[in-house]
């Protein structure tokens, strides 16, 4: 038996080191998928220069954090998130709804139940600050048309709040990593991802931070419990609607122009947040634990990454029980 030549060694520890049993290996092909969407977005920003989209300031439905800045802010990355998807897709001979947002389930039961426990978390978060007597609704701050016209458009951009942020990081990624190195390894990284996402925003303190991570898990447990990402939108759009526009309170730190009611705080920062809003709140962290059981409760077993998910020439399944928590191999179809 001959010896394998040097260069044979080389061509297979290369081979090892960028090809698994599924092909490329995962963490090679989230940094191909990061390279393509930041050169997309390079792409876009260069585009859009001189269009005003970015520039825009002053009052009203203008400012730099109200609802038209927060559409074209939110909804043009989600688009290139989404063309980039589409292209590992391709690449990967995969359906675009393999990566958790299948056009099947689209604005179907599970959005519109993720809507209700959206709006339904933050009352009842911000129902018990006013218990407590560190929180009071206060009164109308829009009136007539405004509430529709705010209340309207808010709608349309925290839905592409909800597309953009839940498809980034719990889309492509999620489904990527979790081919790796598991799904809850994955959804531990990508909410330390998502919380160190809001670090610079004004007003965010560090236990809000670590309730933006908490948020990261809960999203990442409501993706596990119903197969996709639709639900998880749904709460995500809902939730900060309600935050930002129905009750007004700051939204990771950023209050809004355009909300409805003219609330205040009053009482330690732990209770209230202080200037990164409930959020902030150490009673956030008590309705996310009651969130994560509720969700535990409705949805028994885990169902994603879904083994109708895959193409013509790949097939999700488990490694085991399938209401495991475990990863999962990608075979050939006999």
């Amino acid at each position: 038996m001959t010896e394998p030549t040097p260069s044979e060694n080389n061509g297979s520890l290369l081979r090892q080191v960028f090809l698994g049993p599924n092909g490329i290996r995962a963490g090679w092909r989230l940094l191909i998928f990061i390279a393509l969407l930041a050169a997309l977005l390079c792409a876009v920003a260069i585009g859009s220069k001189g269009t005003g989209f970015g520039a825009a300031r002053g009052d009203g439905i203008f400012a730099q954090f109200g609802p038209v800045q927060s559409l074209f802010g939110e909804g043009v990355p989600f688009l290139v998130t989404l063309l980039a998807s589409f292209i590992m897709a391709k690449i990967e001979k995969r359906r675009l709804g393999a990566y958790g947002l299948p056009a099947r389930n689209a604005f179907r039961r599970k959005f519109w139940e993720g809507m209700f426990w959206g709006f339904a978390a933050l009352t009842a978060l911000l129902t018990t600050l006013r218990l407590t007597g560190n929180f009071y609704f206060g009164t109308l701050a829009l009136h007539g048309r405004e509430i529709f016209t705010y209340g309207a458009i808010w709608g349309v951009a925290f839905l592409f709040v909800g597309l953009f942020e839940e498809f980034l990081l719990r889309g492509y990624a999620l489904f990527t990593l979790t081919t790796g190195i598991g799904f809850w390894p994955s959804a531990v990284l990508l909410s330390i991802v998502f919380g160190a996402g809001h670090l610079s925003n004004p007003g965010e303190g560090r236990l809000g931070v670590l309730s933006v991570v908490g948020f990261g898990l809960v999203l990442c447990l409501i993706v596990r419990r119903t197969g996709d990402l639709w639900l998880a939108v749904g709460f995500h759009c809902a939730f900060d609607w309600a935050e930002t526009f129905f009750y007004g309170t700051p939204d990771s730190g950023i209050p809004a122009v355009g909300h409805l009611l003219n609330c205040s705080f009053q009482g330690s920062k732990w209770m209230t947040g202080g200037s990164v809003g409930p959020e902030g709140s150490v009673m956030c962290f008590v309705m996310l634990a009651a969130l994560a059981a509720v969700i535990n409760w409705r949805f028994a077993g885990a169902r994603y990454p879904d083994s109708a998910a895959g193409d013509a020439r790949r097939v999700q399944s488990y490694r085991g029980d399938p209401r495991s928590h475990g990863s999962f191999n990608v075979r050939p179809l006999p």
